[in-house]
């Protein structure tokens, strides 16, 4: 029989530390001025996200943070050290070569631009009870009711008649007007929404955004106020409404990312899943000069709507692109070459992660549910139920980034999105897994995720920067 031995106080408090898995919170772990560099960080933070409120002004605000650094579109002529490419303005790949050679393997952070909103229809512009009114369809996951009775702003390009390409942001600066969704007042609203589930409450087709409410001309003229606004967009940019057809038009909040809390330890913004990884991962790769291995980051579109279209994860960026750095970098290039190189690889999907609610904490797991200000989050599978859809990183890998963490001074915790049978959902982790790479998926905890105004801790930011550049540099 096995006896077990008594120890004393002290001694369990030994083993404890030495055993236990412990939850770090940053703010406790910072090292002498690292505390400032967090505040710093921040800042610039807050700024990209002001410059960055769709996928195509955030990949032209990384394209123009890439050229001041001294990166080289790779379609200039002999382009040479770091490079980058763009595709229809909403997605990027960048490169810095490394030391050894490419078929020794590459270091890839991949994340994605896109988040949800409210796009325009293609015949958007009607009038109804002396208002006129543009037509939205929603894009990605949304809590249809958290778009209503809200200041938005309208951004994105259109194409005139005459081929004039047009980039709109109305509702950003203060002297600008602004549009909204309206809502029903609670008197009457007992029967069509409060009865209603909570899904169910708000139509998608009634998220209509009010754009005027003066008309113009006689009384006889049908359609005077959509004929108002049709003159004013005229006189402003020179549309006619069939320019609207082709029109990419997008609703987002006309509100600057702001600090939250008296501390002031929390950004709040929106477009933060998964703007705040896209940061991230810049900055990281503006501080690497020299790598050991080959390093490329990628910034996606359309993962919030399942990786779909040719600037998603699903395109074949990667294939096109690697082809083009064999030959920046003078080696021989070979499908065969191809496959040993992205075999070879390591990758991190740069997604966020649910963060534990404290109002909401049944549905977390508590135990395996990141918390906002401890750092990155490791997350070894998403999908859902049975880890369906899901890319479910090795052990091995998982054990080399957590040592990789543990070594650079990387404060990081785990997570999973909720409990087992409560959701779920799914990154570009499993597409790029699908080309050969070894990859898990790694972020910023973020509260309130996929909402107007979305949570994220400064000092999580900064472990994640921390944590892509670590990673970046690690041979």
């Amino acid at each position: 029989m096995t006896t077990i031995k008594k120890i004393s106080k002290k001694e369990a408090q030994i083993l404890e530390k030495r055993l236990f898995y412990q939850r770090r919170l940053v703010w406790d772990e910072l090292a002498k001025g690292e505390e400032k560099k967090v505040w710093e960080l921040s800042e610039d933070y807050k700024a990209f996200l002001n410059a960055s409120k769709t996928e195509r002004e955030t990949i032209g605000e990384i394209s123009r943070r890439l050229s001041r650094a001294g990166f080289i579109g790779l379609d200039q002529a002999n382009p040479r050290g770091k490079v980058f490419q763009v595709l229809k303005d909403k997605i990027l790949a960048l490169a810095i070569p490394g030391k050894i050679p490419l078929s020794a393997g590459l270091q890839i952070l991949a994340a994605h631009v896109d988040a949800p909103r409210l796009d325009l229809k293609q015949h958007p512009l009607y009038e109804e009870a002396d208002l006129a009114f543009l037509k939205t369809h929603y894009y990605g996951g949304i809590k249809k009711y958290q778009w209503l009775a809200r200041p938005l702003a309208l951004h994105g390009t259109i194409l005139t008649a005459q081929n004039k390409k047009i980039n709109l942001a109305i509702g950003e600066k203060e002297q600008d007007p602004v549009f909204t969704v309206a809502d029903l007042l609670p008197h009457l609203a007992r029967k069509v929404q409060m009865e209603k589930k909570l899904s169910e409450a708000v139509e998608g087709e009634k998220l209509n955004l009010l754009v005027g409410s003066i008309p113009l001309g006689p009384k006889e003229i049908k359609e005077r106020f959509k004929l108002a606004v049709l003159s004013y967009l005229e006189k402003q940019y020179g549309l006619i409404e069939e320019d609207l057809v082709s029109a990419e038009l997008e609703l987002v909040p006309a509100e600057p990312a702001r600090d939250v809390g008296l501390d002031r330890g929390i950004v709040g913004a929106y477009g933060q899943d998964d703007r705040v990884c896209v940061f991230s991962c810049l900055k990281a790769a503006l501080e690497v000069e020299k790598p050991n291995k080959t390093v490329v980051v990628l910034f996606y579109d359309k993962e919030e709507i399942g990786s779909e279209g040719n600037t998603s994860a699903r395109a074949r960026i990667l294939e096109s692109f690697l082809p083009r750095l064999f030959s920046l970098k003078g080696e021989t290039f070979s499908p065969q070459n191809l496959d040993e190189t992205l075999a070879a690889s390591r990758a991190i999907s740069a997604d966020v992660a649910g963060a534990l609610d404290p109002d909401y904490q049944e549905v977390h797991e508590k135990r395996n549910a990141p918390r906002l200000g401890c750092g990155i989050c490791l997350t070894k599978f998403t999908g859902s139920g049975g880890k369906i859809g899901s890319s479910d990183a090795h052990a091995e890998y998982v054990y080399w980034i957590r040592q990789l963490f543990n070594q650079k001074g990387i404060i990081w915790q785990t997570g999973e999105l909720g409990k087992v049978d409560e959701g779920g959902g799914g990154t570009i982790a499993k597409f790029l897994a699908a080309l050969g790479p070894d990859i898990v998926d790694c972020g910023t905890p973020v509260l309130s995720m996929h909402s107007p105004f979305e949570l994220v801790s400064k000092a999580d930011l900064y472990m994640t920067y921390k944590g892509y550049k670590a990673f970046l540099l690690a041979s």
